[in-house]
């Protein structure tokens, strides 16, 4: 799972649960997978990425590097090609293969598997 699904999950399908955002991830296999960087595909994702939940995920899992906590603090960041590829990097490089997805209003627990996470839901949780 790269870090660019894991922005867009949310556990808010089950009963109860109004938020459900962010997922906390819980890492036992992280993998990195080089892919072409591309500075206006990355410009793009940024402007619909929720900030705070990616700077969290990437440091939960040790992959943020020296990727600032606040956006704001990135001047003019659509033009600086050092800073669009650690971002780049953290949003489609890094996959988390095995661990799990927490709810943070129940706990839940949602299995990653070969990469792939499973948000089945039991029949008594919809």
């Amino acid at each position: 799972m790269k870090l660019l699904t894991h922005n867009m999950l949310s556990s808010r399908c089950i009963k109860g649960v109004s938020v459900g955002y962010p997922l906390k991830i819980l890492a036992k296999n992280v993998k990195l997978i080089n892919c072409d960087f591309d500075s206006e595909f990355t410009v793009r994702i940024i402007q619909k990425l929720d900030w705070n939940a990616l700077w969290e995920a990437a440091e939960s899992i040790g992959h943020i590097g020296d990727v600032p906590r606040n956006l704001s603090d990135v001047e003019e960041y659509e033009k600086n090609d050092e800073f669009l590829k650690k971002v780049h990097h953290i949003v489609l490089e890094v996959e988390v293969i095995e661990g799990e997805l927490e709810c943070p209003e129940t706990g839940r627990k949602f299995p990653i598997e070969d990469g792939v996470p499973n948000m089945l839901l039991n029949e008594d949780e919809v």
